[in-house]
């Protein structure tokens, strides 16, 4: 079923060396965080005034049985054990989906297109997702300090706010030195959820009935078309199954199914079914079940554990989110961001400040705005259902297209997710003016700037190509008068190899010399995470020391232009001197016109966001002692 290596995955990116039961700690700590601080206030939330439902049996046995389906299908059978395998080459996320997507279609058709659209608009949805799963999983955590202690209720924002700075400032650190931290903390979480659900499953046995799939359905039943509603709410037990594939480069996908199988998906389970049991017995426990299930003498432990979760739970969407923008920025959807590699070992270990700071202060204002997790619980769900829906839109032709021996087994499942995933989508739907419209705008928002850059790029592309100079007609000409040359490699960097630079044409203008050595350089980002070794680099001279080169980089991979070079020697090409070259290049001033391609505000934002990109030299690691930057105005 797999499309790429997946046994040997790990190694082609770096996992190699920690060893799986390292890594398996590690995917439990910094995987895992966000579905496994769910029970904190799923049942919470089934049982909020706004459904009216009432804490009896069939009631309770009815929404566990939902939640424990909804883990089975939803996380266990499409995303742990089908979806990880659609692996781009052991990268995931809807970026990595959406690029396997769109290689089964026609380059440049209408088919190509909407599923571009589809997996970009659920990739602004995933950062939608990252700014409330912070928000929503600390206030969950720090509201059990009222049911400890009524009076501290003024304390729990602030404390919230204190907690979510503290994540966002430690992210610098890196995931690897995280993960070790979080690993066995969040380990002995999963292990305090499976005891206390234990303990109250001996008291009320008759829960363990929930496992069988017709108290869902007598649940249906008993509510009318009033119960799909409650899918609002069963979602929230598999928030997280997104962000463990968009993990997935971070560990790998042997060790994220590991820690599910074995550890993760019992241990919710069992708490799951131990607060129905503690229900059962006591109805108005409904206010807070979580807590209210912990022995009295566990309870504070089990708040300051609760919110230790909880700041881990932020830690999966947060790395998620560097993942997806690492490759839209790759792809050419959002401007050059820095990006720090924090592990020597694990190549999908990043930080990337920007994004950072910018989720910090989203989720911050989330917290003042809506202040508990119940209000949150209204917004929360309808960004992940959505993406969820995508996903399964994009595996169904991933499936139909590469999976030929496998595709009439996962061709029906996709069918059974889109129903799931259409139920889910509906449910929250439904509450839109309640709060769901945050994600949805936020999503929208994030979708208008990646297609903005986007084709903002192609416009600007087309004006500088449609006013350059065929460089194949202009060496000859140039070379029947050659000005003077002067020793050293000039390097050109160039987005179309065929036209001649516009920083060439200003260096034979107002310097009137030519290089010994010239380079036309052009950089491309390929639709797979790490470029072959063999694909890596191309050389090819044009005559008069005149070189065309191309260097390119997978979609994960940070480019080291001067590196590349310098390695080109060994691959049998020309040797650069990094003291005797020199590099030029182009830097656009965007202007803004009425009657180009885009609308003129789409234009303005494109302007704005040009301007504020880092410039491709220093995203190329090129040195700033060594490049000469030329302008040029372009109108688009």
């Amino acid at each position: 079923m797999a499309t790429s290596r997946n046994g040997n995955s790990h190694d082609h990116h770096g996992h190699g060396k920690p060893g799986l039961p390292a890594l398996v700690v590690g995917a439990i700590g910094v995987v895992f965080g966000d579905i496994g601080t769910s029970p904190l206030y799923t049942l919470k939330e089934a049982f909020s005034p706004h459904f009216g439902l009432t804490g009896n049996h069939d009631t309770v046995l009815g929404i566990l049985s939902l939640v424990f389906w909804a883990l089975m299908i939803v996380v266990t059978v499409k995303y742990v054990t089908i979806i990880m395998r659609a692996d781009n080459e052991g990268e995931g996320g809807i970026m990595a989906l959406m690029t396997l997507a769109q290689r089964t279609l026609a380059k440049g058709g209408r088919s190509a297109y909407v599923v571009g659209i589809l997996g970009i608009f659920g990739a602004s949805l995933f950062f939608g997702d990252s700014v409330i799963t912070p928000a929503i999983s600390v206030l969950g955590a720090v509201e059990g300090l009222e049911v400890a202690a009524p009076g501290l209720h003024r304390f729990i924002v602030p404390i919230t706010v204190v907690i979510l700075i503290a994540v966002f400032v430690a992210q610098r650190f890196g995931t690897e030195k995280v993960g070790k931290v979080f690993g066995p903390i969040t380990s002995l979480w999963f292990l305090a959820l499976a005891a206390i659900g234990i303990h109250n499953i001996v008291d009320a046995p008759e829960v363990l009935k929930a496992l069988n799939p017709l108290w869902g359905a007598r649940f249906f039943l008993q509510h009318g078309s009033h119960s799909v509603l409650i899918l609002g709410v069963v979602v929230l037990a598999v928030t997280g199954g997104e962000a463990l594939y968009a993990d997935m480069g971070h560990f790998g996908a042997r060790p994220i199914r590991y820690a599910w199988y074995i550890m993760v998906l019992p241990c919710l389970m069992l708490n799951y079914l131990g607060q129905g049991a503690f229900v059962l017995k006591h109805p108005d426990a409904v206010v807070n079940p979580f807590f209210e299930a912990v022995p009295s003498w566990a309870l504070y432990p089990m708040i300051v554990l609760a919110t230790m979760a909880a700041v881990i739970a932020s830690q999966a969407v947060i790395t998620g989110a560097y993942s997806v923008a690492r490759q839209a920025m790759q792809l050419g959807y959002i401007p050059r961001m820095q990006i720090k590699h924090t592990s020597r070992e694990t190549i999908g270990q990043i930080y990337v400040p920007y994004i950072n700071w910018v989720l910090m202060i989203a989720v911050l204002v989330v917290v003042l705005m809506f202040r508990s997790s119940t209000a949150l619980a209204t917004a929360y769900g309808i960004s992940v259902s959505a993406t969820m829906l995508i996903d399964t839109l994009l595996l169904a032709l991933v499936a139909r297209a590469l999976w030929p021996k496998w595709r009439t087994i996962v061709l029906p499942l996709c069918v059974v997710f889109f129903i799931v995933d259409a139920g889910f989508v509906f449910a929250n739907g439904a509450k839109f003016l309640d709060g769901a419209w945050f994600p949805v705008l936020l999503g929208l928002l994030v979708f208008t700037l990646l297609r903005t850059w986007r084709r903002g790029r192609e416009l600007l592309h087309e004006e500088v190509r449609k006013e350059g100079i065929q460089l194949d007609s202009f060496l000859p000409g140039l070379m029947l008068a050659p000005p003077a040359r002067v020793p050293g490699t000039a390097v050109f960097l160039t987005a179309d190899p065929g036209v001649v630079p516009h920083a060439l044409l200003h260096n034979l203008k107002h310097n009137k010399v030519l290089h010994e050595r010239n380079v036309f350089l052009t950089v491309e980002t390929l639709t797979v995470p790490i470029a072959p070794a063999n694909k890596r680099l191309k050389i090819e001279p044009i005559g008069d020391d005149f070189y065309r080169v191309l260097i390119r980089y997978g979609f994960i991979e940070s480019p080291d232009v001067p590196l590349a070079l310098m390695r080109s020697c060994d691959a049998g090409g020309i040797y650069f001197d990094p003291m005797d070259t020199t590099y030029f290049a182009s830097r656009e001033t965007v202007v803004a016109s009425r009657h180009r391609g885009m609308p003129i505000w789409r234009d303005k934002l494109f302007a704005f966001m040009h301007r504020n990109a880092a410039p491709a030299t220093g995203f190329f690691r090129i040195p700033g002692n060594r490049l000469v930057e030329l302008g040029a105005q372009v109108e688009i």
